[in-house]
């Protein structure tokens, strides 16, 4: 059943109604705060900017991990991801993890009709249809492959739908879609694989919360959203 239901949904989001980042035109801010083992330790904020036929997503992510008043890490990223008549033009992110420098740069060459990805971990070509691995954007539930926002490293997927839950953020009650988004090859590191729960909001697919396991348990969830005029 959950397989049926699961292809009725990649239907859904494979109609016109849905193409590309369309559904998103109107939003213009998201904020999600984030836990560690259900302590907060930051924020990440996404700005949607729409002038004519492009659209800017500019996002900032900043937490920090302390105990006992003393810091032993701290995470800051900056990005922009930028789309023209719906369609994917160029992405940028600049992170310090821990005082460790990491990059990516993605751009389209239209005449190879391919991907060309200038990242700290990986530099080359990549499919068209991969897509940005930010999770705002429900179009990551069709795609084989995802490219780190952080390293621009190619992360091949498995996506399973996982079934419909209510979940409950702030006091505020959801009917939601849970999906979860795995590597497809079992031979990677266990620190390198991907292995994430998203719940998108059933009818909306606003992303309203993420959930992982590294060295802790971590989740995103939504804190607030605005949309335009």
């Amino acid at each position: 059943m959950k397989k049926i239901i699961f292809s009725i949904v990649i239907l859904v989001l494979s109609s016109k109604a849905y193409a590309h980042v369309e559904h998103y035109k109107n939003l213009s801010y998201l904020e999600y705060e984030l836990y560690r083992n259900d302590q907060s330790i930051g924020h990440h904020k996404y700005y949607f900017s729409k002038i004519d036929d492009k659209l800017s997503i500019k996002s900032v992510v900043n937490f920090k991990i302390k105990k006992l008043n003393i810091e032993l890490y701290n995470y800051f990223a900056e990005s922009e991801e930028i789309y023209k008549n719906n369609e994917f033009f160029k992405f940028i992110s600049n992170t310090n993890q821990n005082k460790k420098k990491k990059y990516v740069k993605i751009l389209v060459d239209d005449a190879k009709n391919q991907l060309l990805i200038d990242g700290s971990s990986y530099k080359g070509p990549a499919d068209i249809k991969t897509i940005i691995g930010t999770w705002w954007n429900h179009e990551i539930l069709k795609a084989d492959a995802q490219i780190s926002a952080i390293s621009g490293r190619i992360i091949e997927q498995e996506v399973t739908f996982l079934g419909k839950e209510e979940i409950e953020i702030d006091g505020k009650k959801y009917k939601s879609i849970k999906f979860n988004f795995k590597s497809s090859d079992e031979s990677l590191p266990d620190n390198k694989k991907l292995n994430t729960n998203i719940w998108y909001e059933e009818g909306t697919y606003l992303w309203l919360k993420a959930s992982f396991e590294k060295t802790g348990f971590w989740e995103y969830r939504l804190k607030k959203v605005e949309y335009g005029k």
